[in-house]
C-alpha cells in the first residue's frame, strides 16, 4: 500500500479534498453577491417609488416590485384567474389565448395568435425578467407564455400563466427556459 493510501486509511481527515476551504469561500462570496444584488434591486425600487411619489410601495415577497409599476394591471388581471379552470374558449394549448385575453382586458393589443412563440415578436423586448413583462419559453411539444409577477432569490421568474396543469397558476420557472421577455404593446 502506498504511503498516501495508508495515511488516508488511518486518518480520514487526511482523505478530505484540500479544496474545501476554497469551496467554502466561494459559497460565502456567492451568498454575498446575492445579498448585494437584492440590496441593489431594493435600492432601485425605493428610488423609483420616491420619483413616483409612492409612500406605501413595497417589494413583494418574491423579490419583485408590487404597487403601480410597469404592467401591474396585467399581473393583477392574470392573478384574478389563479386557481380557476380554463377561462378561454380554446380546449387545449390555451396559454397564448389566455395571455391575449388578459392583455385585451387591460387595454393592450395582443398578438391575435394562439401560438406562444408569437409573443417573442410582440411588444418591446427587454433583457431580463421584469414584473409585468411577458415571458416566452420553450417546452416539449411547443412553447409556453405567461406574465412575470415576481423574481425569486435565484433570479428565476415567477410567472402567472394559463394551461399550467390545465388551470391558471403562478409558478417559478427556471430562467434558462425563457428565451424572450417583452413588455406589452399599448
Amino acid at each position: 500500500m502506498c504511503t498516501a493510501a495508508v495515511a488516508a486509511f488511518s486518518n480520514p481527515a487526511a482523505a478530505r479534498p484540500r479544496h474545501h476551504a476554497s469551496h467554502h469561500h466561494t459559497y460565502k462570496h456567492h451568498a454575498h453577491r446575492q445579498y448585494v444584488r437584492h440590496s441593489a434591486r431594493w435600492g432601485a425600487f425605493r428610488a423609483q417609488a420616491r420619483q413616483l411619489g409612492e409612500t406605501n410601495a413595497s417589494m413583494d415577497s418574491s423579490g419583485g416590485f408590487g404597487g403601480g409599476f410597469g404592467g401591474s394591471s396585467v399581473v393583477a388581471e392574470a392573478r384574478s384567474f389563479i386557481g380557476k379552470g380554463n377561462p378561454t374558449s380554446r380546449a387545449s394549448l390555451w396559454c397564448a389565448r389566455f395571455m391575449n385575453m388578459v392583455l385585451q382586458k387591460t387595454g393592450h393589443k395582443g398578438t391575435g395568435s394562439d401560438m406562444a412563440s408569437s409573443f417573442a415578436r410582440y411588444g418591446h423586448r427587454v433583457s431580463g425578467p421584469q414584473v409585468g413583462a411577458i415571458a416566452v419559453m420553450g417546452r416539449r411539444g411547443g412553447g409556453h407564455v405567461g406574465v412575470v409577477s415576481g423574481i425569486d432569490a435565484k433570479g428565476n421568474p415567477i410567472i402567472i400563466s394559463g394551461n399550467h396543469g390545465h388551470r391558471v397558476a403562478e409558478s417559478t420557472y427556471s430562467r434558462r427556459r425563457i428565451y424572450a421577455y417583452v413588455m406589452p404593446a399599448s
